[in-house]
C-alpha cells in the first residue's frame, strides 16, 4: 500500500485534473485564496483515511489541524475550534482500514464543511459546495489508490 507521499500525489493529480477541467471549461474559476483552501482540503482529504493509524500522514494531518485550531482560538472563533477539536477525535474510533476506508465515510466525513457554516453563520450550501467537493475528491483519491471500498 502507498504511504502518505503516494496519497498526496494522488490527491494532487486528482484535484488538479478535476479543477483544471472545471477551470478550462469555465464552469468554476476560484480566486487564489479560495484555490489555496480547496487545494489544502484535497490534500487533507487524501490523508484522512489513514489518520486512524500511527503514520507520517497522521502526523501531517494532526499538525495541520492543531495549527488551524490555534488560529481559530487566536481569532476568537471558539465554536469552530471546539467543533474541530471534537471532530479530530473520531478517527480513533475503530480499527485501521475500518470505517475510515468506506465510501459512506468519504461522503459523510466532509459534510460538516457544508452543514456547520450554514448552521452557525448562515452561509449558503451552494457557497460551501466547492469545499465539500474538494475534501470528497481527496478522500476519493485515497480510496481509489488503496482499492478499498467497504
Amino acid at each position: 500500500m502507498p504511504g502518505y507521499k503516494g496519497h498526496l500525489v494522488g490527491g494532487v493529480l486528482t484535484g488538479g485534473a478535476v479543477l483544471g477541467g472545471l477551470f478550462w471549461t469555465g464552469t468554476y474559476v476560484p480566486e487564489m485564496p479560495q484555490l489555496a483552501v480547496l487545494g489544502a482540503l484535497v490534500l487533507l482529504g487524501s490523508l484522512f483515511p489513514d489518520v486512524d493509524t500511527d503514520s507520517k500522514g497522521q502526523h501531517i494531518f494532526y499538525l495541520t489541524l492543531a495549527v488551524l485550531d490555534f488560529a481559530l482560538i487566536v481569532q476568537g472563533y471558539y465554536k469552530w475550534a471546539a467543533v474541530l477539536g471534537f471532530a479530530a477525535m473520531f478517527p480513533a474510533i475503530g480499527p485501521h482500514r475500518g470505517w475510515t476506508h468506506t465510501w459512506w465515510a468519504m461522503l459523510a466525513v466532509p459534510l460538516p464543511l457544508v452543514l456547520l457554516p450554514v448552521w452557525l453563520y448562515g452561509a449558503t450550501p451552494k457557497a460551501m459546495a466547492p469545499f465539500y467537493g474538494a475534501a470528497v475528491l481527496g478522500y476519493f483519491s485515497h480510496l481509489m489508490i488503496d482499492r478499498k471500498w467497504s
